[in-house]
This record gives structure tokens, sequence and C-alpha cells, in this order.
């Protein structure tokens, strides 16, 4: 068990304590200290290592099926003896234009805390150290873990949204650039990137209903002071989804710009070639009326009779090309 176990303190007055010599025993041990609670961290434990968590903390089964196996929608579910809210931490790799997200599920009840993290996108390490810097919020028990981790990771979601817009902005300039060369596979990046948005949006989109929940009355284990600070969470997850939002609408107009773009240049291809295809058409047609061998053509005992015809080729084909490069088709 301690192998997948990140970190494990009790907390009293907003105070870390000693570290619990026994995990099985470190629950009791916090409810006998009181005004202290347990604060257990795990990195994708298996069901075998989970086991002894649940039944210390008597903890849903369903909350730990989901726990278990991740893969779950950001939510908030109430059960008689605990909190179950499911956050997904993301980052943004601004060198490979990749997003990743991750899973973290805080389980919070009657003097404890127990978080289990998938993937590596993870705010906690840096929560912990900061509310243990900052007693005046810790000592408001797990009810300041739950927002601090919220808040953190809302606070990731913002830097991500602002490297996705620069990103963005820099592809809309390459699309958009005057004269500039449409690459073969703009319309491939622009899709791609339309996914990252879409992925981003899975992990922002659900949250704003757990946090409107959080807000306002009749949930157990929080706090009724705590409401304006997950007001505040909320606020700047609001702006997130608008900024996401907004994110999307501009990557479609790229995209029909884009495709337009292409279109236009496609018919540009074919007018000129439709215009070279009209220039060769009519020494073509020339040369097939003397290829008929016909017996009665006066012209050909004519000194003048084969530069005359070159001239006509000649000057027929400058009149088409004068009239294609008047009409923009050359």
């Amino acid at each position: 068990m301690p192998l997948v176990i990140v970190d494990c303190a009790i907390y009293r007055d907003g105070r870390r304590m000693e570290r619990p010599s026994d995990y099985s025993d470190a629950l009791d041990e916090a409810r006998e200290v009181g005004d202290a609670f347990l604060w257990i961290g795990l990195h994708e434990p298996t069901e075998a290592e989970f086991d002894l968590v649940t039944s210390e903390f008597g903890l849903h089964p369903l909350a730990v099926e989901d726990a278990l196996h991740a893969h779950q929608r950001p939510k908030l579910e109430v059960y008689s003896d605990s909190l179950f809210l499911v956050l997904k931490p993301a980052s943004y790799d601004e060198s490979s234009t990749t997003l990743s997200t991750g899973e973290l599920m805080l389980f919070v009840g009657d003097s404890f805390v127990v978080t289990v993290r998938h993937g590596e996108a993870n705010p906690l390490g840096e929560v912990r150290d900061r509310l243990e810097k900052d007693p005046d919020v810790l000592r408001h028990g797990p009810t300041a873990v739950m927002y601090a981790v919220s808040d953190a990771i809302v606070d990731q979601y913002l830097d991500v949204a602002a490297a996705l817009q620069i990103d963005l902005d820099g592809l809309e300039e390459e699309v958009f650039s005057p004269g500039g060369q449409l690459a073969r596979d703009t319309a491939g990046r622009i899709y791609g990137f339309k996914r990252q948005v879409l992925g981003f949006r899975r992990a922002t989109g659900p949250l704003a209903e757990p946090l409107e929940r959080l807000t306002g009355a009749g949930v157990p284990f929080v706090a009724e002071d705590s409401r304006p600070f997950f007001r505040d969470v909320n606020d700047h997850l609001a702006r997130v989804n608008e900024q996401v939002d907004g994110l999307d609408r501009l990557l479609s107009d790229i995209l029909s710009a884009n495709l337009a773009q292409m279109g236009v240049r496609q018919n540009d291809n074919m007018r000129k070639i439709s215009a070279w295809a009209a220039m060769f058409a009519v020494p073509t047609a020339i040369a097939g009326v003397y290829g008929m061998n016909f017996e009665h053509m006066p012209e050909l005992g004519q000194v003048w009779a084969y530069p005359a015809v070159l001239g006509l080729i000649a000057g027929a084909c400058l009149v088409l090309f004068r009239l294609f490069k008047r009409r923009g088709w050359m």
C-alpha cells in the first residue's frame, strides 16, 4: 500500500502534524485529536491496493469503481458518508502543440480527504505546498483542500487557453497572410487543432455544473463560509469556457476560409488550364484542316501560303493570350 501513497498527513488547526505511523489507524487518530483531518494522496492504485482505503473510510463502491477505472467526466456526486468530485487537469505542450489531460478524484468526508490521481497533468504537489504555507486557509479542513485543488486546476485551464490562443493566432496569420503559399497540410493542421480544443472542452465544460452546486446550499461536508471561494473558481471557469467557445468558433471560421481559398485557387488553376487548352486548340484546328488531303486547295500552290498559315496561327494565339491575360486567366 505505501507504494501508491504519494503523501499522507494529519492537519490540525492549519498545521501539518507528524506523518502517521500506521496508515490504517490514521483516520481514527485524526478524529481523536479533534479539529483535525487526514489527507492521503494516491497515484493510480489497483483494486487490491485501494481496498484498505475503501474499508477504512467507508467509501461508496460506485465512487470507488469510478476512481479505479478513471475515464470519467468532471462531476460531483453526494453519498451518505462522503462527496466524490472528479476533475480533469490539463497541460499543453507548445513545442508539439499537444494537449494532455489527466484525472483527479477527491473523496471528501468527515475529517478526511482522499485524492486519487491518474495521468501526469497533476497540480497536487504544488497545492499541498501552498496550503501548508497558508494555515488560515488550511484550518478550514477538507473543504479548503477541495477548493484549493479546484482553483489550481482552473488556473491550469486559464494557462492552457492562453497558450492555445497564441498558437491559434499564429495559425490564423499563416492562413490569411497576403500572397502566402497555402500549405497542403494546413487543413489537416486546423482540424488537428480543433480536436485539441474539443478535448479541452471535455475537461472544462462539464465542470461548470459541479462548481455551481458547490456555490449553493445543501451540499454536505462543505462549509457555508466556503461558498464565496467556490464562486470565485466558478467565475474563472466561466471565463475559460467563453475562451474555449471563442477558439472553437474561430477555428471553424478559419477552416471554412481555408477551404474557400483552396477552392478559389483550384478555380484559378482550372481557368489557366482552360486558357492554354483554348490556345493550343487553334493551331490544332488549322493543322487538322490542312491534314485532310483535299485535292482542290488553291492556296497550297502559292509561295506565301505556308508563312501565311503560320502567321494566322501565331496571330490567333496572340489574340487569345491577350484576351485571357486581360481577364486574369493567365
